[in-house]
């Protein structure tokens, strides 16, 4: 043994200095991660086949170890950090020899680059990594940003630190638009920084402002960081769940949880939103109680700039904050209220068997021992609800099974067949009088006309008026005409009037909101991002499908710019944009598979429709295509998604190596022991999180995601804490390692663009306050896991 140290201990030192020494070099660190993993396999097995590196493993032969297993502990929880007294018998790190070692490890790398990179399950989802980064990329050339700094500039200017909080505002918004810290961070400190310097703001205040604002596209979703940490979190928390549930007798993971061991990444979307919005709102508080005690190193700033009438502060009010609220609320309380909801109306023994779905478990005949466990999971008062259900059920199957043959009896030969007849025979009662389709319309074309009144308020409210009564009339019809059995085109046909009015309105008010800068800079991409976080929250589509829409949507809004720039007609790309919404309603309102045996005349037209909006679509994407190619945009996004995305897959399969090199010598089994040695998973959790925060300090986010989360994912992936607050934790500590000195990304980005009178050392001391708002974020998340769960609790799964 050297220095006293057992062989495994070594073996992960040497990796581990390994590592750093290959980041350390200036080496591109997609190689490094995987010369690390080679190097520091090779002094290992020479240092091994030297017999230098032992290893202390507990001796499973001797009587005290089988007194251990005797007294129903399981094999896995026995180990050398649990009980030390256990004899112990020295083995080599390669049991069969190095060359054995390399052999296995081949068979692994092949499986793992199948399963994880080139054709496994998660590789769908790696691909909206390509096109969130093109989305990114492609907003981002397309000076987004700085129309929104400007705007914002001169809303938030006037108050105390102004700026700062506009920087914030447009962080966020970038966030939920690119997601890509590099290129948010430098372009806001272009633009940005030299602007708060200008006008008196401390460089410390601006530099830490902006990188940290920066980093918020690695929480806000669509974010890159909650997409990889996804895939592994999925597989990771099925595996663990699988195990625990076997470890105390269960079959599988369904029969002990109650439900099944998933998460996705659409789910982890909905989880970050509220977190995200958390820590933009303490960085922005921050910015303003700095302002207040600092007032002359955070000045107030008035801008010109602007458009759009002169409106009194309770014309603000009323219109821009009073009545938006009123109308949303409203329409959330007639939610809760079964007024505005679903309007197909559901089987009542489908509806029954949902509700007891819920919070009830399904699965009782299983063994003792798998029965105590589910008990101390879910307590006996579940587990006795659970039984009576189940009994109750299987008293209304056997009374329905006695009455169906004088049911068979009397039946006509000539009656409907049993579906359409259930159907028909479904009570109407069950469907909320209003759709929550047709009230999601008219929300926000109520919120359309709202605004803009409030935008002119000197102009004619004649339009918006009308606008105004064709919604409460096409809210009475849905109420009044439209049954749960009626098909889309019969609710469409009885909605034709009163929408067509509506859409006339809304030419007068979308002519009213152009006047309006802000609304100008902030509409097109903040309908991008509700198109796409919108499809994945709602659960309409997963984040790869989303992610399509979001790089098409790009690539058309920037080629859109463009050629308002040129003073060219954008009637191409408003037509493609239009065809994309035609689109996606035929195909969440009709089944547009056509290859069924029967198919009705109504699902052919929807299909027609649908097949030429697609069309339209397509040309729409080739012409924004051509028009960024030819203004010399298209190009150089194309080489940097290259450049990003293939950064990603060679650090994925780089530290899948270095995983490899660590599981051969026993290290990963090693340092799980070390963890499940503690009996609070919370104190786990807890080191997990100090670990991945000091590594933060010289590792990026990748590499943590990929080298230590694979290790200890099985131990906090494996107890009773919800996946979802452990990955969004976790995310929210990545979010850190940008902004933590000496090799904090952010940083570098910064100071390549920083002008020469800013020095490293204010940057370092700007980004410390907000690392320890990080370390105040994710005490909050800790101590109120429910900001993490509210929303996908909220929203339907």
């Amino acid at each position: 043994m050297i220095f006293g140290l057992d062989g495994v201990e070594i073996g992960l030192l040497i990796v581990l200095l390994c590592l750093f020494g290959g980041i350390l070099s200036g080496f591109p660190v997609a190689f490094a991660i995987g010369g690390a993993g080679i190097i520091s396999f090779g002094i290992i097995a020479l240092l091994d086949g030297q017999g230098l590196l032992i290893h202390q493993a507990i001796d499973t032969g001797s009587a005290a170890y089988q007194d251990v297993l005797a007294q129903g502990v399981h094999r896995d929880d026995v180990s050398v950090f649990r009980y030390p007294e256990l004899p112990r018998v020295e083995v080599p790190l390669f049991p069969g020899g190095w060359e054995q070692a390399v052999n296995r490890n081949l068979s692994f790398v092949v499986n793992r680059m199948n399963e994880r990179v080139f054709a496994g399950q998660s590789i769908e989802t790696l691909l909206a990594v390509l096109m969130f980064v093109m989305m990114g990329i492609v907003l981002e050339r397309s000076k987004i940003a700085e129309d929104l700094l400007t705007t914002m500039a001169r809303v938030f200017g006037p108050l105390p630190g102004g700026l700062a909080v506009s920087v914030v505002v447009v962080g966020a918004f970038l966030a939920a638009s690119t997601g890509i810290v590099g290129a948010t961070v430098v372009t806001m400190g272009l633009l940005s920084l030299p602007t708060m310097l200008r006008n008196g703001y401390s460089a410390e205040l601006s530099t830490g402002v902006i990188a940290a604002s920066g980093t918020l596209g690695q929480i806000i979703p669509p974010s890159i960081v909650i997409v990889l940490l996804g895939t592994l979190a999925g597989d990771l928390y099925s595996t663990a769940q699988e195990a625990r549930a076997q470890s105390v007798g269960c079959t599988d993971a369904l029969t002990l949880l109650g439900k099944p061991a998933v998460v996705s990444v659409g789910t982890l979307f909905q989880a970050a939103m509220l977190p995200g919005v958390m820590l933009a709102g303490l960085y922005a508080a921050y910015a303003l109680g700095y302002a207040i005690f600092n007032p002359s190193r955070a000045p107030s700033v008035q801008l010109d700039g602007g458009g759009g009438g002169v409106l009194t502060r309770q014309e603000k009010l009323t219109w821009f904050l009073a009545l938006p609220v009123v109308l949303i609320g409203g329409a959330m309380v007639l939610g809760q209220l079964g007024v505005i909801g679903s309007q197909r109306a559901l089987d009542p023994a489908v509806s029954e068997a949902q509700a007891g779905n819920d919070g009830l478990l399904t699965r009782l005949n299983v063994s003792e021992q798998c029965q105590a466990a589910i008990i101390e999971l879910h307590g006996q008062e579940k587990w006795d609800a659970s039984v009576a259900a189940a009994a109750s059920r299987a008293e209304a199957v056997q009374q329905q099974s006695e009455a169906a043959p004088e049911a068979d009896a009397g039946a006509d030969d000539s009656a409907a067949p049993a579906e359409e007849t259930e159907a028909a025979a479904l009570p109407p009662s069950l469907a909320a009088p209003i759709g929550t389709g047709v009230a999601t319309l008219a929300v926000l074309f109520a919120l359309m006309f709202v605004v803009a009144r409030g935008v002119a308020p000197t102009a004619s409210a004649l339009p918006l008026a009308i606008g105004g009564a064709a919604i409460a009339l096409m809210l009475l019809a849905d109420g009044l005409f439209i049954r749960p059995d009626a098909g889309p085109w019969a609710t469409l046909a009885i909605l034709a009037v009163p929408l067509a009015v509506v859409l006339w309105a809304s030419v007068s008010a979308a002519k009213r909101l152009a006047e309006n800068e802000l609304i100008r800079v902030v509409f097109p991409p903040l309908v991008l991002i509700v198109a796409v976080l919108g499809s994945i929250l709602g659960g309409v589509t997963n984040p790869t499908p989303a992610a399509a829409l979001g790089a098409a949507g790009a690539i058309m809004l920037a080629a859109y710019r463009k050629l308002r720039e040129e003073d060219s007609s954008p009637k191409v790309i408003l037509a493609a944009t239009f065809a994309t919404v035609v689109m996606i309603l035929m195909g969440m309102n009709f089944d547009l598979r056509i290859n069924q045996e029967v198919v009705s005349a109504g699902v052919w037209l929807a299909f027609l429709v649908a097949f030429a909006a697609y069309m339209v679509a397509f040309f729409g994407v080739l012409y924004a295509v051509w028009v960024l190619y030819r203004t010399s945009v298209m190009s150089p996004v194309v080489r940097e998604t290259a450049k990003v995305t293939s950064m990603v897959f060679t650090i994925l399969i780089g530290s899948q190596l270095l995983n490899l090199v660590v599981i051969s010598f026993g290290g990963e089994h090693y340092i799980q022991q070390f963890l499940k040695s503690f009996d609070s998973e919370f104190k786990v959790f807890l080191i997990v999180m100090l670990v991945m925060f000091i590594l933060g300090f010289v590792l990026d986010f990748l590499e943590i995601i990929y080298i230590v989360v694979p290790i200890v994912g099985p131990v906090i992936y494996g107890g009773t804490m919800d996946p979802k607050w452990v990955t969004i934790m976790i995310a929210v500590n990545l979010q850190t390692s940008f902004l933590t000195p000496p090799f904090g990304f952010a940083l570098f980005y910064l100071r390549g663009v920083a002008p020469p009178q800013v020095t490293t050392g204010h940057i370092y001391r700007g980004v410390a306050p907000f690392v320890l708002i990080q370390v105040v974020g994710l005490a909050l998340l800790w101590a109120f896991p429910g900001i993490v769960s509210i929303i996908p609790d909220l929203i339907p799964n």
